[in-house]
C-alpha cells in the first residue's frame, strides 16, 4: 500500500503515501463525528454523510458512487451507510461489509468496489474482494446486487 522509496532516490521512506495519510486523517474525523453524535446518532446521519461525500466527488466517480449507493440501499436496506476512511461504506452490526473507493482518492485509473472479510463472500480457497469499476452496465449492476445481497446476509 505504501510507496517504496530508497535512499538512492534521495528521499526518506515514511511508510505511507500522501493519499494514505489523507485517508487516515479522514478516518479520524469520521470517528470524531460519530463520537460527537453519541447516542443520538441514527442511520440517517450516516446516510447524509455518505450522500454528501458522494456529491463532493468529481465525475465519473460521482455517477458510479450514486449507482452503487442506490444498488446497495435497494438490495440490502439493513446495511448501515457510513463513512470509512473518508469513503462511502456500508456496515452490518458496526463492521464495514463493502465500500466504494473513488479513482481520484488514490490517483488510480479506476474506482473500486471493495468487500471486507465481514462480507463472507468465500468461494472455495480463493475469491475476489475488490472490483474495478469504470462504467456500470446492466450486467455489472446485477452482479453488484448479487454480491451485496450475499455480503449482507
Amino acid at each position: 500500500m505504501g510507496e517504496t522509496r530508497t535512499a538512492t532516490q534521495g528521499t526518506a521512506f515514511d511508510g505511507f503515501t500522501d493519499e494514505e495519510r489523507a485517508a487516515m486523517k479522514e478516518h479520524a474525523q469520521d470517528l470524531k463525528r460519530t463520537a460527537r453524535r453519541g447516542a443520538r446518532a441514527t442511520k440517517a446521519n450516516g446516510e447524509g454523510d455518505v450522500l454528501a461525500k458522494i456529491a463532493a466527488m468529481a465525475q465519473p466517480d460521482r455517477a458510479l458512487a450514486e449507482r452503487v449507493h442506490a444498488i446497495v440501499r435497494a438490495t440490502a436496506p439493513g446495511l448501515t451507510p457510513k463513512l470509512w476512511y473518508g469513503m462511502p461504506a456500508y456496515a452490518r452490526d458496526g463492521k464495514v461489509v463493502c465500500f466504494f473507493q473513488s479513482a481520484v482518492k488514490f490517483k488510480a485509473r479506476y474506482a473500486t468496489l471493495g468487500f471486507n472479510d465481514a462480507a463472507h463472500l468465500d468461494e472455495g480457497t480463493m475469491w475476489p474482494t475488490a472490483f474495478a469499476l469504470t462504467t456500470l452496465s446492466a450486467a455489472a449492476e446485477k452482479r453488484i446486487g448479487e454480491l451485496v445481497k450475499r455480503a449482507a446476509n
